[in-house]
């Protein structure tokens, strides 16, 4: 089975404005976004969007309804990290998570 994260140009809107995007990172977006294989991968990528979007972690747990020793941990790679809520989390951020059996991957040239 294939896990793949999509970032959608959104942007975090809380109380109705917008962050501007920071682009500070010099990992190149298909870097920082991809196929996943561990707990640490997601903790990655969520790490790099919420940076990326120039938002601190208290202000993203907030805005995402998670406490933020959760978004810490989830971003650390922790292993046993709801699943509703890490769900809950890329949402907020604009990410989405696409599952395709390995026979189907999308990414194969």
């Amino acid at each position: 089975m294939l896990i793949l994260i999509n970032c959608c140009i959104q942007k975090i809107c809380p109380y109705g404005i917008e962050f501007a995007m920071k682009h500070d990172d010099t990992t190149q977006p298909a870097e920082r976004y991809g196929k996943v294989v561990t707990t640490h991968d997601i903790g990655r990528i969520i790490r790099s969007k919420r940076k990326e979007t120039g938002i601190r972690q208290d202000a993203a747990a907030g805005l995402s309804g998670v406490g933020a020793k959760f978004l810490s941990q989830l971003e650390n790679g922790k292993e046993t990290a709801e699943l509703g809520k890490t769900l809950q989390v890329l949402r907020k951020l604009g990410l989405e998570l696409y599952i395709f059996p390995r026979s189907a991957n999308p990414l194969k040239d």
